[in-house]
């Protein structure tokens, strides 16, 4: 059952969604073009004005942080629908790619919720994860855009974008399916002392992979960027997530060699990380 700030988080994000989303209804379904289609957004940002008031009038404290975090969230995912819907076609992968990232950071909120809240925050949304990880965003809608204005054509050559669209969401449904089997035993952060309900998981989708999330997250990061056919961040995203995965499964592996012992070394022997060329933390 959820806990009052996961209820808190779903009825914001899908109020304002579907608030920004209900208007379009007509104009999406007889496929009405705005003939300036950037002009419709005019409508999600005065309603998502209006929400957000409404938020700070009704909600104190750690409601109204969630609120307005899942509100944010709500917003971009309708938005993104409607560039999908209405943008000309050479933008639409980028409505695809806003909705793969709200619902990425919206979703890790509500499952954390869901599995284990005794280790809820603010933080679980993901969306201040680093300062490196913004200037990826940023970095990605960079590349996106000269793009888009020098090699149109390049964006949507052959479908491959479509590829990216089955990477993220292959990467969303492991990385989901690994925090909800994980349930209490799941953290954001690597951790240093065992707790006394931290076992290991090694049934369901743990019988596949050492670390299922990191998996779903590693392709779901470079799905991303093959939506966008951003073929420097493509590369970029594919040695940096490698190379923060490398460093953090090594650093979890030893924690987990010191709590579980000879336990988690077996299940190393036996499973594998689950990502190329990752071996993990190896007792020499």
């Amino acid at each position: 059952m959820l806990c009052k700030e996961g209820r808190v988080s779903l009825y914001c994000f899908l109020a304002t969604a579907c608030c920004v989303l209900l208007p379009s209804i007509p104009q999406i379904y007889y496929g009405i073009v705005p003939n300036v289609w950037g002009a419709i957004l005019w409508g999600p940002v005065l309603y998502y004005a209006l929400i957000n008031i409404i938020i700070r009038f009704v909600l104190r404290n750690t409601d109204y942080q969630v609120a307005i975090r899942a509100s944010f969230l709500g917003f971009t995912e309708a938005v993104s629908v409607l560039v999908i819907c209405f943008a000309p076609s050479q933008w639409q992968q980028f409505g695809v790619y806003g909705c793969f990232m709200s619902f990425f950071h919206y979703s890790e909120f509500l499952v954390i919720a869901w599995a284990n809240p005794r280790t809820l925050s603010l933080d679980s949304f993901m969306l201040n994860h680093s300062v490196h990880y913004a200037l990826a965003a940023s970095a990605s809608w960079l590349e996106f855009i000269l793009e888009l204005y020098f090699l149109p054509e390049f964006k949507r050559f052959g479908h491959i974008w479509l590829l990216g669209v089955v990477m993220c969401s292959f990467g969303e449904v492991i990385r989901k399916v690994a925090i909800i089997t994980a349930g209490r035993s799941f953290t954001h952060l690597v951790q240093d002392e065992k707790h006394a309900d931290h076992k290991l998981i090694t049934n369901g989708i743990y019988a596949y992979s050492r670390h299922p999330s990191y998996v779903g997250w590693f392709y779901w990061s470079i799905g991303t960027q093959v939506i966008m056919m951003n073929p420097l961040c493509i590369i970029i995203y594919t040695l940096v997530s490698w190379m923060f995965f490398y460093d953090r499964i090594r650093s979890e592996e030893y924690s987990l060699l010191q709590f579980f012992k000879s336990d988690y070394a077996r299940y190393q022997k036996r499973v594998s990380t689950g990502l190329p060329f990752i071996q993990g933390y190896q007792i020499e």
